[in-house]
């Protein structure tokens, strides 16, 4: 069976790079630098649905992702979760977080609405994000 995008995650993200395992998305959201990893396996909603010869690439390209957002961004945090109780389809979000953002210290779900990136911030972002991604 072939890799599907949940439609919501397709509706709010963009493409930055496919990894062996993961999807590496930038969630449309220029508040907050937010990268977001879909293992490119169908029926997975759960950490403990990975199989256990993909656990260890798994993570470490969600830790691949966290090095990457954080040299980019330059964040002084960076926050790791997979929640799933909106979009079923496992996704693991990886925020980089200042403490002069929309939310500190709170999670940045739920607060305020989402801004967009401009086109040319939108294309630079993606591209540079990409260029780390293949080395």
């Amino acid at each position: 069976m072939a890799f599907t995008l949940h439609e919501r995650l397709a509706a709010d993200t963009l493409l930055v790079a496919d990894l062996p395992l993961c999807r590496v998305l930038l969630m449309n959201d220029r508040r907050f630098p937010w990268l977001i990893l879909v293992p490119r396996r169908e029926g997975l909603r759960d950490f403990d649905d990975v199989a256990a010869k993909e656990k260890a690439k798994f993570h470490a390209e969600i830790d691949l992702a966290s090095d990457v957002l954080r040299e980019v961004t330059k964040a002084h945090k960076m926050n790791v979760a997979a929640l799933g109780n909106m979009v079923p389809q496992l996704h693991v979000h990886v925020i980089a977080r200042f403490p002069e953002d929309a939310a500190w210290p709170a999670p940045v779900w739920g607060v305020g609405t989402a801004e967009a990136y401009g086109e040319e911030e939108r294309r630079a972002l993606v591209e540079r994000l990409g260029r780390d991604f293949r080395g």
